[in-house]
């Protein structure tokens, strides 16, 4: 059989198309867990070095309106302490988060980043853990053999300087603009409901919106709950929370079988500020898990010190 010189051509490119090749100048998208002799404090450390210092205003608004609240600062180097006692070290620890997409949740992953190495990201919009089963089965395959998985989740809150919740200042935009979106757009959408002006909707179902339309029914039971707050928008991240927890522990307990030789769980929320003051967390969890999947004991004590 004769091919034309088109015939050929065609073949050699659909051959080349499954040719393994490296771009030239790109950096590896491998997962990074960081080695070197620097601690997990000393590098917290020098993250913290080029990070702006404590405002006392806006540590007071944040702590008056949040109480148990601490600085990223202050949360980050207190983990690090705390891990290190258990074995933890950048070279054999995973990093896996369940935060929200917004920018301003990439601050403490961000953090954490350079603690750690790249993290596995198990979440979506408001922090929901939407890689599930599957998403943390592979995460836990990924973990260094006999190492550690550190795990944090949580949603995400803004606070204006002005003390407004749910607002936030964005680098670069005159707004001051809503933290979280989608939290925001969940519990509106279940005001609309709780107060008879709105149906529920089949969004869940419509893939080009599915996470939103996920977070929608997710906080269906908290109605109630939003309604009789003082402060909705306090009170709505916390509600969040409450199923996110649920669910992320109930993602560990089914695979469970894939930890290592252990995994530190913590949770809580995320509080934003300004994009020139520290960013704060409200922990509400901080598990240590053995191999076997058991939760052995609770460092939030010793982490809210």
């Amino acid at each position: 059989m004769k091919l034309s010189l088109a015939s050929l051509a065609l073949l050699a490119a659909s051959a080349s198309a499954f040719t393994t090749t490296s771009p030239a100048g790109r950096v590896s998208t491998s997962l990074n867990i960081l080695a070197g002799t620097q601690s997990a404090s000393e590098r917290v450390a020098n993250v913290m070095a080029g990070r702006p210092e404590e405002n006392e205003a806006i540590d007071s608004l944040v702590k008056q309106n949040f109480p148990g609240a601490i600085s990223n600062k202050e949360m980050e180097t207190k983990v690090a302490s705390i891990l290190e006692g258990k074995g933890f070290t950048p070279a054999n620890t995973l990093l896996c988060t369940s935060l929200c997409c917004d920018e301003l949740a990439r601050n403490l992953e961000d953090d954490l980043n350079k603690v750690y190495g790249h993290n596995f990201n198990l979440g979506g919009l408001s922090g929901f853990p939407f890689a599930g089963n599957t998403g943390f089965g592979a995460m836990s395959a990924h973990v260094p053999d006999d190492g550690f998985c550190l795990l944090v989740h949580g949603p995400h809150v803004g606070i204006s300087k002005d003390g407004v919740i749910g607002k936030v200042e964005r680098s670069g935009i005159a707004l001051v603009d809503n933290c979280c979106g989608s939290a925001i757009a969940a519990s509106n959408y279940l005001k609309g409901i709780t107060d008879g002006g709105a149906k529920i909707t089949t969004k869940l179902q419509q893939f080009s919106d599915f996470q939103q339309g996920a977070v929608q029914e997710l906080i269906l039971p908290f109605g109630k709950r939003l309604n009789d707050a003082d402060n909705r928008m306090k009170e709505l991240p916390y509600a969040l929370y409450d199923s996110q927890d649920i669910l992320v522990r109930d993602i560990i307990n089914g695979g469970k079988g894939g930890i290592k030789a252990g995994l530190a769980l913590l949770s809580g929320i995320q509080i934003n500020t300004g994009p020139d003051t520290l960013d704060y967390f409200h922990p509400l969890r901080f598990d240590y898990y053995d191999s076997e999947g058991n939760i052995v004991e609770s460092m939030l004590d010793d982490l809210t010190a």
